[in-house]
């Protein structure tokens, strides 16, 4: 057969299976973005500032499924925290604890029972209140395609040049962005492509810095990173802790030694609480998780 008959239908075939490959997908897209919105603002809703929470956080006889009539992922869950205290939630995969961080940042609302930020149903806030009074740090930030500051200032847009640099030396990331030509002009690239993991999270750390919320969720926020960096991230966090209140979900329990409460979680259930040292002593299920983390 002439080739030179063949090519063109080769890249007819070609463009024919990408058209049909990215109907399929964005048939996917639309049908996602079809579907209703499951986390509604109360016509009612309260509206509340930073300056006026304590940070109290009570989780109130929580049960919650990912499936309506299905297998709870929680069950009957209580635990008070009280303003300013440093709790952490432990728990081998699957325990819930990733779960009730979803819930604490109203990702989903609880089937039953109630999260509570100084006596308020989360439920019955503005959800613009919720995103200002509680700051969330994750294992995968999400930075922008833009420059350092504007990534920065996404949290507080009228923040100055002083108040960016005060942010991200509290964050342990000042150095390296002033060493760089362009310094806080430079742009981040797509998701951040140009700096590291952990220069990524100190990244995202130092603009929740700047938002300065009085509850702080740490959800696996140092799980990924290797032991020099990690040291760097956990003196950013321990700046940023202070005089907050701050719930760390973790799974390297050699970062939540010092919390003043640990929870231990199985099974969707909490089952021990307590300090490091009383629950080390108890020989129960948190000494069982601490073996693996000796090693």
């Amino acid at each position: 057969m002439n080739l030179s008959v063949l090519w063109p239908l080769q890249e007819l075939l070609r463009t024919g299976l990408e058209v049909r490959t990215t109907r399929a997908l964005f048939a996917r897209v639309f049908d996602y973005l079809d579907r209703p919105v499951e986390i509604v603002e109360r016509p009612d809703a309260i509206a509340v500032t930073p300056d006026h929470m304590r940070g109290a956080v009570t989780i109130e006889n929580v049960t919650f499924a990912y499936e309506k009539g299905g297998e709870p992922t929680l069950r009957n869950v209580s635990i008070d925290i009280p303003a300013g205290s440093h709790v952490a939630i432990v728990g081998a995969t699957g325990s819930g604890k990733t779960t009730l961080g979803y819930l604490l940042a109203r990702l989903y609302d609880v089937d039953e029972g109630a999260i509570r930020f100084d006596g308020i149903d989360i439920r019955d806030l503005k959800l613009s209140s919720l995103t200002e009074v509680l700051g969330v740090v994750t294992q995968e930030p999400y930075l922008l395609n833009a420059s350092i500051a504007d990534n920065l200032r996404f949290a507080k847009p009228d923040a100055t040049g002083a108040e960016l640099a005060a942010a991200a030396r509290a964050a342990q990331i000042a150095t390296q962005i002033e060493a760089l030509p362009e310094g806080y002009k430079t742009v981040v690239g797509e998701r951040g492509y140009r700096f590291s993991g952990g220069e990524k999270q100190r990244l995202a750390l130092a603009r929740t810095i700047l938002r300065d919320p009085p509850i702080l969720l740490l959800d696996e926020a140092t799980s990924a990173l290797d032991t020099r960096t990690e040291q760097a991230m956990s003196a950013a966090l321990a700046a940023l802790s202070k005089g907050r209140t701050t719930i760390t979900i973790a799974h390297r329990l050699s970062t939540v030694r010092s919390a003043d409460m640990i929870v231990v979680m199985k099974q969707g259930r909490v089952v021990e609480c307590g300090t490091h040292e009383v629950l080390l002593a108890q020989g129960g299920a948190y000494a069982s998780l601490l073996q693996p983390d000796r090693a």
